[in-house]
């Protein structure tokens, strides 16, 4: 499966603002915003006119960027999002935050979604008791995510465990510290959704 592979901090300073793509590091003083708050490349530092269409597009650069999806999964889907009843943008994003990394990640058993999906890759979770090792699988009320038995033993799961017993996950989801198991209580509302973004300017861009 076709996947981003470059640095992941041009990635922020491409659009901007942090995007939380590499863990603890996005939190210390070595994160790239906080040393170099430019675009990467020669002309990074030249002042740019923005279009209209062009900051629609950064816009949806910056969420695909945030959820580690790429163009032609993205396109699809925004397309479901628009079969949806509600608002386009809204359902749009309450997707994107149902996929299973995400899920991993909010419950605080990944440092970044990155680390999530490969978490997820290798088989580290189970969702109702079942193995799944699709990151894009999308959980629905009632869904118990869990650590899987043989994963726990891991030196690095473990430290995760750990984390995520210190974490507030969102009002959406519960954690039980004890078990390692998350519950999907409800859908995510758009206020419960913390990413910095303009979800409307990317329904403008795909109505064009």
């Amino acid at each position: 499966m076709a996947r981003y592979t470059e640095a992941r901090c041009r990635l922020c300073r491409r659009e901007g603002v942090k995007l939380y793509l590499k863990g603890d590091r996005c939190y210390s003083n070595r994160c790239a915003i906080e040393r170099r708050n430019f675009p990467p490349g020669q002309h990074g530092r030249a002042r740019r006119k923005f279009t209209e269409y062009a900051v629609q597009l950064r816009e949806k650069q910056k969420v695909r960027r945030i959820y580690g999806v790429l163009e032609a999964q993205f396109r699809n889907y925004f397309e479901k999002a628009e079969r949806q009843r509600g608002i386009t943008g809204e359902n749009l994003l309450r997707l994107l935050e149902r996929r299973l990394d995400n899920v991993v990640y909010r419950l605080g058993l990944a440092a970044s979604r990155t680390e999530a999906r490969q978490l997820v890759r290798h088989g580290h979770f189970k969702v109702n008791g079942r193995k799944v090792t699709i990151p894009s699988y999308l959980v629905r009320v009632g869904d118990r995510v869990s650590v899987a038995e043989g994963s726990r033993e891991s030196l690095r799961v473990k430290e995760l465990i750990e984390r995520a017993a210190q974490t507030t996950p969102p009002a959406w989801l519960s954690y039980d510290a004890e078990a390692a198991t998350g519950e999907v209580v409800a859908y995510p509302t758009r206020d419960q959704i913390d990413v910095p973004v303009k979800e409307q300017l990317i329904v403008e861009l795909y109505s064009r």
